[in-house]
């Protein structure tokens, strides 16, 4: 018999971990790091429902830290098996986990230095090394849709996503499942990019499945109707005739590069000044190596330019910041600038430095151009909140604030019923995950409607037989 259970990416869009079991074998899909509200980050810090030692493989759709992030602290709690991703993903891997190490120590170093924790010692939930001890265990396959074996009873194959490079839908076959030996084959979308975004090709057609589990992070709103470019524009000018700073928070892998390309493509369309345009992240600029190099998930525009020899990523007047002595110098530019920063929800990392700097003055801009979970310092700006707390300093938000909805790399409830209208079979049961309650309930209602398929919103720590 085979079972699914869910450990996360329920209830909320952070710390994706789904336990695939069947025949004595354990497969976990996804291992990511809960953020948010500190009920969900206490969790990180919680006994584990499930023994590390007894996983018998890791697979991940793709790198963002709320897929991955919890990997190096299953590994320091003795996990030593394969994890199986894409290749790109790998690669990113490589930059994110190693970064994430040591984000963790630096922070819990500044807390202890500066009288700011609950607890003595601030501790790191894993510190560099157990990360570099994770990428040993990587297994990078293609991301060509050809089956690979995860382990005794169990194989995968991975497609495009279109979510960020590397991302894929995984889907997992579970051999001799069934009483009478047939296979049960689950279909994971991970998180699924919208169509047309610039950069990486859209979502593959999913393959048939006996169950298929499909993100809702926006299950309950569309993307705006302004396009991206054109809000994005507009606030750069205003902020522009201001003379004044803009602040972007972003993921660095991905929202990062996006953001980048559409940065160069207003200023080569003369539709924005040609302005200082600073990353301060170093992970970020090694990302966009990495974005580079796998040429075979591009789209075509995206080819195209590179093909010219000219840099899709690479601003009029742009600057990489690699030390933190060069990211505490960007303090002293004035004028009208670009700062693009992680963490994306204001949750960590060098933008919240920036953050306490920014968010007071009249005159700036911060714009979030990315999911804000509940919790995060990034939603309480957007809800309104006209103080808000970084490094338990309060912090008045005096700035002027805005979102471009049309950023986002996930697919909008309209972007998934598209995507799933292409499954060549209907499924025993669809699972939506990866969003916060109303969205996946909303999610599963527009499929429900559309489609007339048997869904289920699951519960965290639920376990649901495969029958």
């Amino acid at each position: 018999m085979a079972k699914i259970t869910f450990y996360g990416g329920v209830g909320s869009v952070t710390g994706s971990k789904y336990l695939l079991e069947s025949n004595g074998k354990k497969v976990l899909v996804d291992c990511g790091l809960f953020q948010g509200e500190k009920e969900l980050r206490e969790r990180n810090w919680a006994e584990q429902p499930f023994d590390p030692k007894e996983l018998d493989a890791i697979i991940i759709t793709h790198a963002h830290i709320d897929h991955t992030g919890f990997l190096p602290r299953v590994v320091k709690l003795g996990f030593n098996g394969k994890v199986f991703t894409s290749r790109a993903t790998g690669d990113l891997l490589k930059i994110l986990l190693p970064d994430s190490g040591r984000l963790q120590e630096e922070e819990a170093d500044y807390r202890n230095r500066h009288n700011l924790t609950s607890h003595s010692p601030a501790l790191p939930l894993y510190d560099e090394n157990d990360a570099k001890d994770t990428l040993k265990l990587l297994n990078p396959v293609a991301n060509d849709g050809n089956a690979v074996e995860i382990c005794e009873g169990f194989k995968a194959s991975f497609t495009v996503a279109g979510h960020i490079i590397g991302a894929s839908q995984v889907l997992v076959e579970m051999e001799n499942a069934r009483e009478n030996g047939e296979s049960i084959k689950f279909l994971f979308s991970g998180d699924l990019g919208h169509y047309d975004q610039p950069i990486v090709k859209d979502p593959a057609v999913p393959p048939a499945c006996d169950y298929l589990m499909t993100e809702s992070t926006y299950g309950n709103r569309l993307h705006g109707e302004t396009s991206s470019d054109v809000d994005l524009a507009r606030i750069i000018n205003e902020a522009y005739k201001r003379n004044a700073p803009i602040l972007i928070p972003a993921f660095a892998v991905g929202r990062t590069q996006e953001l980048l390309y559409m940065i160069r493509e207003l200023e080569d369309e003369n539709k924005i000044p040609a302005m200082p345009v600073v990353v301060d992240s170093p992970m970020a600029a090694q990302a966009t190596q990495v974005y580079n190099r796998f040429s075979e998930e591009h789209d075509e525009e995206y080819a195209s330019i590179l093909a010219k020899k000219v840099h899709p990523l690479r601003t009029d007047w742009m600057k990489t910041t690699a030390s933190r002595e060069e990211s505490k110098q960007l303090n002293q530019m004035k004028g009208a600038r670009i700062i693009i920063s992680a963490s994306g929800m204001l949750t960590g990392g060098r933008v919240l430095h920036h953050a306490m700097r920014i968010l007071p003055d009249e005159r700036a801009t911060i714009i979030f151009v990315g999911y804000q979970a509940a919790g995060t310092t990034g939603r309480r700006i957007l809800n309104g909140e006209r103080e808000v707390k970084i490094m338990k300093q309060w912090i008045p938000v005096n700035c002027h604030v805005e979102r471009v909805s049309g950023f986002s790399a996930h697919a909008d409830w309209k972007a998934v019923l598209r995507w799933l209208s292409g499954l060549p079979n209907t499924p025993k049961m669809v699972f939506t995950s990866h969003g916060e309650p109303g969205a996946a309930e909303a999610m599963a209602g527009h499929i429900r409607d559309e489609f007339g398929w048997n869904v289920v919103v699951p519960q965290f720590e639920q376990t649901i037989e495969l029958e």
